[in-house]
């Protein structure tokens, strides 16, 4: 039984990720390298996920080093806001990502060659019930990965600071 009553997929219905180590050193290498070519083209390469999904890259503060951390996601747009979603596929836990936003939430979101400063806060619970069906318009694995996982899988509403 799911803990979302709006998630509609259900977790028998879902495989679980197979070795998960793994599966997060090959998203960190595979996202650092869709940084690099999508800046270094000026966002005309590596600008959609495999299934054409656009990206945008979010800038970040780390949490311990106060370093610029950079991240290619799901652009997902709504109203004048971008919504940025801590999936992580489903796995157990939360990106290294969520926890950087958290405790530094002035990111930057580049679209398309474009910045734009914002400042991200976490959705609520309702917050989040009431953006789902907007969310899977936009990416429909996002019912999967909830399903696939006890997390309650966290969203951030980014507005323009």
């Amino acid at each position: 039984m799911n803990q979302f009553d709006y998630v509609k997929t259900r977790r028998e219905d879902v495989d679980p990720i197979p070795n998960q180590g793994l599966v997060k050193v090959f998203m960190r290498w595979f996202t650092r390298l869709n940084v690099w070519v999508f800046k270094f083209s000026r966002g005309r390469l590596m600008k959609n996920f495999p299934g054409g999904h656009p990206i945008c890259v979010v800038g970040t503060t780390g949490r311990k080093s106060g370093k610029r951390r950079e991240i290619a996601l799901i652009h997902l747009p709504w109203k004048d806001s971008i919504l940025l979603v801590a999936s992580q596929g489903g796995m157990e836990q939360n990106p290294v990502w969520y926890y950087n936003i958290k405790a530094h939430p002035e990111i930057d979101v580049t679209i398309g060659g474009q910045r734009r400063d914002m400042l991200a806060r976490q959705a609520s619970d309702e917050e989040k019930r009431q953006l789902w069906p907007h969310l899977l318009s936009l990416y429909p694995d996002f019912d999967e990965y909830q399903a696939r996982t006890d997390r309650n899988i966290p969203v951030f509403i980014c507005s323009p600071r």
